[in-house]
């Protein structure tokens, strides 16, 4: 087994309860001090999840604590702004690699901050986009890459997002926008993920939060982006489908995956087939998990992404190679997009998409 990476960890709240400190056991990391405002729940997930020591500053814990990388769970300012910038900051300049959870900040111009100080310590940033790390959107990417896939030339992805109405857009703190934010970035990193970099945006809302966003690709692909608000609450809750020359990919509710690959039914052309049955090597092919046997590849941490950015960022700072998915420059391509919806309705927004 590889050497484990000394991590420490800041924030001790309920959503790095239930996924991030669990997904630390299938990483070949060892995690040697928490800290959290809160000393006493430091100390209660110090205890927990085994770490050495607990800490109520993450200066002291940078100061005194000998790791290599540390993972930032926290929440929202009073402003209702991300935590993640200043506390990325403080530990890159100490010398520490950084993972921190989504959302990573609330402007493009904080992560070109972090971007910034990542290039003066020879430190890196990766962010929790955990759907770039699920097995059936890997997949599809590594499907979409394939020469019979032809080139990715739209893409149609549904969220059931509710759009922040224009007085709903003024402010982070307790409102929609927050919810936006927290949200957008889910879809937002899919697209980005599996179409390269968006030139450009424009969107249209509803009455009732739902609408759509336009994008448009350096590549020259297009793609939309539907915000499916209002739907049931027993539909599936999302879905995406990329277009390639000739194939299509679809991904449904984020586990199953049908590939659609390049081919036709039946024999005898438009009108003049006498079976709708194709040949075998066009079929579709579909992969979707199986719920029978107690293995890795169906349990939700796996499923999520958790567990699998955990350990690619170990790997990174095993290796110490910056991360080539979710990147610092990753997310903000990612904020670029939630910063054009604070932009009026039916805007078409330019988006930056030269690496700074």
């Amino acid at each position: 087994m590889p050497e484990a990476v000394r991590l420490g960890f800041i924030g001790c709240g309920g959503h790095a309860f239930r996924w991030i400190y669990p997904a630390l056991q299938f990483a070949p990391v060892e995690l040697v001090a928490v800290c959290d405002r809160r000393r006493e729940r430091a100390a209660e997930y110090a205890k927990r999840f085994g770490a050495e020591r607990h800490y109520d500053d993450h200066r002291e814990m940078l100061s005194q604590e000998d790791v290599e990388a540390v993972l930032i769970v926290t929440g929202y300012d009073a402003e209702g702004r991300p935590t993640y910038p200043p506390l990325a900051t403080d530990c890159m300049r100490a010398g520490k690699h950084v993972w921190m959870e989504k959302p990573p900040a609330s402007s493009s111009a904080e992560i070109e901050g972090l971007i910034e100080v990542s290039r003066e310590t020879g430190r890196f940033g990766m962010v929790g986009f955990k759907k770039c790390f699920y097995p059936a959107i890997e997949k599809a990417k590594e499907i979409t890459e394939r020469p019979e896939f032809g080139r990715p030339m739209s893409i149609l992805t549904r969220y059931p997002q509710y759009i922040p109405a224009g007085d709903e857009r003024g402010s982070l703190a307790g409102t929609p926008l927050h919810g936006f934010l927290d949200h957008l970035v889910h879809p937002a990193s899919i697209l980005i993920y599996l179409m390269g970099p968006a030139e450009s945006v424009t969107w249209r809302r509803a009455a009732n939060g739902s609408g759509f966003a336009l994008l448009r690709f350096g590549s020259g692909a297009v793609g939309c982006l539907h915000f499916a608000h209002g739907q049931s609450g027993t539909s599936p809750l999302e879905r995406l489908e990329v277009i390639g020359e000739g194939a299509n990919v679809v991904v449904e509710n984020g586990v199953k995956l049908t590939y659609y690959r390049p081919g036709g039914r039946g024999t005898g052309g438009y009108a003049g087939a006498d079976s709708f049955i194709g040949p075998d090597e066009a079929a579709p092919i579909t992969w979707e998990p199986q719920f029978s046997l107690a293995s890795m590849d169906a349990k939700t941490l796996n499923l999520e992404g958790f567990s699998r950015e955990i350990a690619y960022f170990a790997e990174c700072v095993r290796t110490n190679t910056p991360p080539q998915k979710a990147s610092l420059e990753f997310a903000r391509q990612v904020m670029g997009l939630y910063e054009a919806f604070l932009q009026p309705e039916g805007t078409e927004v330019a988006l930056v998409r030269a690496a700074l």
